[in-house]
């Protein structure tokens, strides 16, 4: 159980300062990506609340007092990274990247994280 509980604070820890340097990232450099976002044909206007959505998401997976919530933070990680990698891959920039290591990190986190709260 010891080795579950440092697997688990590892890869959560490791997700949420990945998701933090993201919505870091999407508040201060807010044009730089947006131009990133146009060249992926992404709206720019959903940056903002992105970074927003980010930063909650961390609360909720860190606080975990609700599980609902908890399930939704997680599920969003998990739609952002897919999206990320994907739009990445068909930008033509590889798929080996941040969002393909965040979207490693969300599983051992969110199974984990089930199994030690159980």
């Amino acid at each position: 159980m010891k080795i579950n509980k440092i697997l688990y604070w590892t890869s959560t820890v490791l997700l949420c300062l990945l998701m933090g340097y993201s919505a870091s990232m999407y508040f201060t450099s807010t044009e730089m990506i947006k131009g990133f976002f146009e060249s992926f044909n992404y709206p720019t206007y959903i940056v903002i609340p992105l970074a927003i959505l980010k930063v909650s998401g961390i609360v909720m997976i860190l606080w975990r007092k609700s599980t609902w919530l908890t399930e939704w933070a997680y599920a969003g990680f998990f739609f952002d990274m897919v999206l990320a990698t994907a739009a990445h891959h068909y930008a033509g920039h590889g798929v080996i990247g941040f969002s393909l290591y965040g979207l490693l990190l969300i599983f051992p986190s969110y199974f984990l994280g089930k199994q030690i709260r159980a």
